[in-house]
């Protein structure tokens, strides 16, 4: 117990010093154009059903999620827009398809 609360000590407290620096100049200004930039810049999101255990997104988008039916949480993404659900006997799959806008 004793080691875990030197341990909480010993990487807290010197975050903590740091981070209470002021962001410099140059730091400001990337945040200014990032913030700028980020206005134009939408997500577009549908969500794709299909049964069985795949499910693929349309032309230009990727799949950011997947969801799968018969309480099964076990999935993967093939080839960055196809959702796999790795259950036996999957009756559906859902694939959240995004993709970037401006």
């Amino acid at each position: 117990m004793k080691f875990c609360i030197s341990a909480a000590i010993l990487l807290l407290v010197p975050a903590l010093i740091i981070g209470q620096g002021s962001p410099c100049s140059i730091d400001a200004s990337i945040r200014s154009i990032v913030s700028e930039y980020n206005k134009n810049i939408r997500f577009d999101c549908v969500s794709v059903n299909e049964r069985g255990s795949y499910s693929s997104c349309s032309s230009g988008y990727i799949a950011a999620s997947c969801s799968c039916g018969m309480a099964c949480g076990s999935w993967d993404i093939q080839g960055s827009n196809k959702c796999h659900c790795q259950c036996r006997n999957m009756d559906w799959t859902t694939a959240v398809c995004c993709r970037i806008t401006s």
